[in-house]
């Protein structure tokens, strides 16, 4: 790796460590430079802001979560079963303290920033690249009736963040894995019970 690669990493590490621990407004670009060991010149000559260096770490940070493994329809595996493993891939994801993490050094930035929200908004990570995929081929099998795919596919993920993802990022409560298993289980028998095809 090449000196200023390496550079332009230990300045997203420090960053990334720094707007986590203490927020985007109040991180200056010194204490940044400081706690990544370079000049600041060198911070600027990598990142001309630092709405720019926010935007690197929430790039990088988006990538580091679309890396699960796609799940693709399987008529000849019970669904009951595959969404319960799209469940708790998912779980993992949304209680992961790297996601925890990309939630909190983005969440109030994203909300005094408008563009920037519309632009992450369109970042899909987790099952929501191959979600609606799936639903849409498990109706073609006649497995699942479904009229509005999108809106099932974040009524699913949804219902996981309610119970998993929101009281970590907002530290109202410990989520068990007692409670993550009960999360999967019910998410999932509500969806069938809602999205089940008729027996004909």
């Amino acid at each position: 790796m090449k000196l200023s690669d390496r550079k332009r990493l230990q300045i997203l590490d420090a960053a990334e460590a720094l707007f986590a621990e203490h927020g985007v407004e109040t991180t200056s670009m010194d204490a940044i430079s400081a706690r990544a060991e370079v000049s600041k010149r060198t911070v600027y000559n990598h990142f001309a802001t630092k709405d720019e260096l926010f935007q690197a770490i929430m790039i990088r940070m988006f990538e580091r979560q679309a890396d699960d493994e796609v799940v693709v329809f399987n008529k000849q595996q019970s669904v009951t079963d595959q969404l319960t493993t799209i469940a708790a891939s998912e779980v993992a994801r949304l209680s992961s303290d790297s996601f925890i993490k990309l939630a909190k050094v983005g969440f109030i930035q994203l909300l005094t920033q408008p563009e920037l929200a519309e632009r992450f908004s369109q970042q899909k990570v987790g099952c929501q690249v191959y979600l609606d995929q799936f639903l849409e081929d498990a109706c073609e099998q006649g497995v699942l009736h479904i009229d509005d795919i999108p809106f099932a596919s974040t009524q699913f993920i949804y219902q996981l963040k309610t119970f998993v993802f929101y009281p970590s990022l907002l530290q109202s409560e410990t989520v068990s894995e007692a409670r993550k298993e009960q999360v999967i289980r019910e998410t999932v028998s509500m969806f069938l019970a809602r999205y089940s095809a008729p027996l004909r």
